[in-house]
């Protein structure tokens, strides 16, 4: 089997160098380990180190799209590249890569095909109090959607099945952590956990700019995949809590009606109206959006039934090269052996 070691790249030709240094040439389980990185637009020589140090596919996007898409790409050329686990890992060296036996071993030994390094949260000094708590609640709001049980969902240090790989998609370009274990929850992926050791910290998140930034940032994420996996539940608890206070202010009216001072309240019919049609739009664009969530699933499966075609395409081709090298060269061999026969002929 072969092992591929992704890495997401954006401006890291300082510390690439660190980070590759620590990376296993050979792990248990794999007769093939090779280093892939994924040059994210950098404006650094990013891609010149990677070279120099021995990387074996550089893959260099023309322009900086995001750690999401750098990470998708990573896999569609690790794939390509004949991976059957593919690990990914920080430029920053914040994991420890003497771990990466632990984290391919679930999969080597066939219980996951994702496996998701747990991190120290508690331990690492240089995380704010802020964000343990937003990794906390990033972590709950992802087992509550996907039904997996990750206790540290954020964590990029992961290994992945090469048939997990296919099925994965990502559309937030911010992150690809939480949207593929959700993905990994709802399509039945056997997914766990191992913990894993981190690394003293090189440099400041570039995903962090502030507290404040990663508040606004992890409540949206938060926010969007309970919009995204669980449309019908997230508008109909909007609904609700739109409805019923029209529903009670409805109530509130007819008790004065009832006591003989209704004329004073037909304002208050006019809120209960109000909120009761936001209620009703809201129940309806869950609906809608339950609708399209189907669609993505159904659109999803074409994407991999697609990825699956290419990457076995791309398979079938290599071994053909290979396969008419080998015949080149016996061709070249036996032409060799007869031009020697002749010769001894000739000499004899």
């Amino acid at each position: 089997m072969k092992l591929v070691i992704q890495i997401p790249c954006f401006n890291e030709a300082r510390h690439l160098p660190i980070t590759l240094a620590a990376l296993p040439k050979t792990v248990p389980g794999f007769e093939t380990v090779e280093w892939l990185v994924v040059d994210d637009g950098s404006s650094d020589d990013t891609a010149v180190v990677a070279a120099r140090y021995g990387v074996h596919h550089i893959v260099a996007l023309p322009h900086n799209r995001g750690l999401a898409h750098a990470f998708m790409t990573g896999l569609t050329a690790a794939l390509k590249a004949g991976a059957d686990v593919i690990v990914n890992t920080d430029a920053d060296n914040q994991y420890d890569a003497s771990c990466i036996p632990d984290l391919v071993r679930p999969i080597v030994e066939g219980h996951a095909q994702i496996v998701v390094g747990a991190r120290p949260i508690a331990a690492i000094t240089h995380f704010t109090g802020v964000k343990k708590l937003l990794q906390k609640l990033g972590s709950w709001a992802v087992r509550f959607v996907s039904g997996t049980d990750i206790p540290d969902a954020p964590s990029g240090f992961r290994a992945i099945h090469r048939d997990a790989a296919m099925r994965l998609n990502v559309f937030n370009s911010y992150t690809y952590t939480l949207e593929t274990i959700i993905q990994a929850g709802r399509n039945n992926i056997p997914i766990t956990s191992v913990p894993v050791r981190v690394n003293p910290d090189l440099r400041p998140s570039r995903l962090v700019k502030s507290n404040f930034n990663y508040v606004i940032r992890s409540l949206t994420t938060i926010i969007r995949i309970f919009v995204i996996y669980k449309p019908f539940r997230f508008f109909l608890l909007l609904a609700t809590l739109v409805s019923v206070p029209g529903f009670a202010v409805i109530l509130t009216f007819l008790y004065f009606y009832a006591s003989g001072d209704g004329t004073g309240h037909v304002q208050s019919l006019i809120i209960a109206a109000a909120l009761i049609a936001c209620g009703a739009i809201l129940g309806i664009g869950g609906l809608l959006a339950d609708l399209i969530a189907a669609n993505r699933a159904l659109l999803e499966d074409l994407r991999t039934r697609q990825m699956r075609m290419e990457i076995d395409t791309v398979r079938h081709r290599q071994a053909m090269n290979i396969d008419a090298t080998d015949e080149l060269a016996l061709q070249e061999l036996s032409r060799s052996l007869r031009q020697a026969d002749a010769s001894a002929a000739r000499t004899g």
